[in-house]
């Protein structure tokens, strides 16, 4: 079977479409190997050191935008030490507030997260609440305010978000499958109905790490949900998507196969030749 990577399966794909779409100022794309905003390569005749960096897709993981914690436990750990309390609303403002700068600068592209990440850095004990989910699967909308502003500031300025779904630490709050499904389906259709041109989807985040509770979400069942994502089309577009693995890990071919494009993490990796082989090792996967 010949190897689908993601410069293959969404070659020539836009998100271009009807409706609340066509106000939209940001498309992205992937056209071969490479990434295109509004039908142009990215950073299109730019070098770096020599090296051709057109169709790049320069990116941040600032996954904490939309976060807030319903754990009044561990709530105060986020206070602004100018106010002694936490404000989730301020955090995003100043998150938007950001942008323009990020953008000026040269970056394209962000991760923000509906089950955010880990605030505290690789500690093994989470007991925070966040996430933009309840346990039916169901969205909260104070979350989707915030998430929101970003995307129409992101929108503005010519850049992408990279919308993580899924969290280890945060997904045994889930009351299983259903729960799961409910949330691709809610959160996708309302990307959509939005109209937002400028999101792709990593669905979830390391889908290998020992930590997932939910089994759907683990490398075994994960093509499960990305086909599920990838059947909700409006107005005949749907999201790219993808799952992403530890760092140092080449992605499993199951997950290849059903994404759209390929994500690698880089976490662990002191030799930077190495995430070239790893580059070298998913393009040969069958």
């Amino acid at each position: 079977m010949k190897r689908r990577t993601f410069l293959e399966v969404a070659a020539g794909m836009t998100l271009s479409g009807a409706s609340r779409a066509a106000s939209r100022r940001t498309s992205i794309s992937i056209h071969g190997d490479q990434f295109w905003i509004n039908g142009r390569p990215t950073y299109q005749g730019r070098l770096f050191e020599g090296a051709k960096v057109e169709g790049l897709l320069m990116h941040s993981r600032m996954v904490q935008g939309i976060f807030d914690d319903s754990n009044p436990e561990t709530v105060p750990r986020w206070r602004y030490p100018d106010t002694g309390k936490w404000d989730p609303e301020r955090n995003s403002r100043e998150f938007v507030a950001g942008l323009p700068e990020w953008r000026r600068q040269g970056l394209l592209s962000f991760t923000l997260a509906m089950q955010g990440g880990n605030p505290e850095g690789y500690v093994s004990s989470q007991p925070w609440r966040i996430g933009a989910y309840r346990p039916d699967g169901s969205l909260r909308p104070d979350y989707m305010l915030r998430l929101e502003k970003i995307l129409d500031r992101a929108d503005e300025l010519g850049m992408v978000c990279m919308l993580n779904y899924f969290y280890f630490g945060q997904d045994e709050y889930f009351d299983g499958d259903d729960a799961i499904r409910r949330a691709v389906r809610e959160t996708t259709q309302w990307v959509l109905d939005k109209g937002y041109t400028n999101v792709l989807v990593e669905l979830v985040n390391e889908c290998d790490n020992r930590k997932y509770d939910q089994p759907i979400l683990r490398k075994d069942r994960v093509t499960e949900v990305i086909r599920l994502l990838q059947s909700i089309t409006k107005d005949g577009r749907r999201l790219l998507v993808s799952a992403s693995f530890n760092g140092r890990i080449i992605p499993a071919g199951n997950v290849v196969e059903a994404s759209d494009f390929v994500l690698l993490h880089g976490n662990g990796v002191t030799d930077p030749a190495y995430i070239t082989t790893m580059v070298e090792k998913t393009r040969q996967l069958k």
